[in-house]
């Protein structure tokens, strides 16, 4: 990795606690849990970064401050439920210039679309506060990056107080546009594949379909990218059926009535 500017620090927030999937970060593929493999993809980036785990207090997750020990990876504990708090008090804890949010659910993340939204956010140094491959989203979900100055979270930490705002880290930011300097990095295939490719963990289906993919390529190409799987679905579309059912259910669908910028097209009903 390089380009060591601003210390740049990725947080990772995971916990045990889930209630579709239970335990789903440390579910294992191939004798490694699903976080390790993620922060495997993260240590792929180009860009110098530190990686850290952020965890709550509660005892459930002692066994992912474990994990994060045996993969050499600093970890925080903090706050259970208002993720905001733990988010901003693991990159002050690390002394963080420019904070990244990677949610422990994409451990099929392309390291290639976090250095595409680093290389945005540095070539436009000082013009944004926050940048995103997120709003609108146009890679395959579970490829999400949320960039972030120290100041732009610190105002957020300081002036947020809705449930949700605290619950997601940084709606508060991106509802807030005359706050906030804000960019948006698209896929650079010209590709809007949000929608209808799922490779984020949620179900039980979801970790099938993971599962599916990295034994299919992980054993002789472990950085593979977004397009060498959407090349695999391509040639195995039963891989795409795991959870195609799936495909558009995001969090979004619970805060439609609270959301500013998001629209009903951007998300969908959970399936029965």
């Amino acid at each position: 990795m390089t380009k060591k500017a601003s210390r740049v620090v990725i947080v990772v927030q995971a916990r045990m606690a889930s209630t579709r999937l239970p335990g789903k970060v440390m579910m294992t593929i191939m004798g490694k849990s699903l976080l390790a493999l993620m922060i495997e993809r993260l240590n792929m980036i180009r860009h110098w970064a530190t990686v850290v785990v952020a965890t709550s207090q509660n005892t459930e997750d002692d066994i992912i401050e474990n994990e994060a020990g045996e993969l050499d990876i600093p970890c925080y504990r903090g706050s259970e439920h208002n993720l905001l708090d733990r988010h901003y008090q693991a990159a002050k804890r690390f002394e963080a210039d420019v904070v990244l949010k990677i949610p422990s659910d994409c451990p099929l993340i392309d390291p290639q679309a976090i250095d595409q939204a680093l290389e945005f956010f540095f070539a436009n140094a000082n013009k944004y506060d926050y940048v995103s491959n997120l709003h609108p989203a146009t890679y395959p979900d579970g490829n999400d990056v949320e960039i972030m100055t120290m100041a732009c979270l610190q105002k957020t930490w300081k002036e947020a107080s809705r449930p949700m705002e605290l619950e997601h880290t940084t709606p508060y930011i991106w509802e807030n546009p005359d706050l906030f300097r804000i960019a948006n990095v698209s896929w650079a295939t010209g590709l809007d594949y949000s929608m209808s490719h799922r490779f984020t963990i949620d179900y039980q289906e979801d970790f099938d379909f993971i599962k599916s993919v990295f034994e299919e390529l992980y054993p002789t190409n472990d950085d593979f990218t977004c397009e060498d799987i959407i090349d695999l679905l391509n040639r195995k579309p039963e891989i795409y059926n795991i959870n195609s059912m799936h495909a558009g259910v995001n969090w979004y669908r619970h805060h439609l009535n609270e959301l500013k910028t998001i629209q009903p097209g951007q998300t969908r009903l959970a399936s029965a």
